[in-house]
């Protein structure tokens, strides 16, 4: 059974801040599900961000998504879209979920004339690497640095 994807709406609020809670936590933060709640609340609330959820056919509850975050390319003149979370609940993986997330990431980003869309995963990630390379996803040998405001 294909997995059915649309895009999330604040009706979903409360399935989806599970889902995200999960996905924080698998990135070893601690359980927040009131935060989570807050957060993509916020991002619903600004339009800061568009997500997509997935269901499938045999399960009652949404099991999984992604989240889209814009910003520009100064130099290509155009929209880039951020992948920055990808989550498939653990008994709805190996269906092609994220695929069909992922998918659905892709034509919309091109639905807004994007450039392109681009993700970061953990180096051990294998499986999510797997994917990404399956896809089409090059890695980059780009030197990225990132300035985190908390540590000073």
């Amino acid at each position: 059974m294909d997995p059915i994807i649309r895009c999330a709406a604040r009706t979903d609020l409360d399935a989806l801040a599970t889902l995200f809670d999960g996905y924080r936590q698998f990135y070893r933060q601690s359980s927040d599900l009131a935060g989570a709640r807050r957060f993509l609340a916020e991002r619903f609330e600004h339009e800061e961000s568009v997500i997509f959820v997935a269901s499938l056919p045999d399960m009652e509850h949404l099991v999984g998504f992604t989240q889209l975050y814009p910003f520009f390319s100064s130099v290509g003149m155009q929209r880039v879209w951020v992948l920055n979370d990808l989550f498939v609940a653990q008994g709805a993986r190996r269906r092609g979920v994220a695929r069909a997330l992922m998918e659905a990431a892709h034509d919309f980003a091109a639905s807004t004339s994007a450039l392109r869309v681009e993700l970061a995963t953990e180096a051990t990630n294998k499986s999510a690497q797997t994917l990404y390379e399956a896809i089409g996803y090059e890695r980059d040998l780009d030197w990225r640095y990132g300035f985190h405001l908390g540590e000073r």
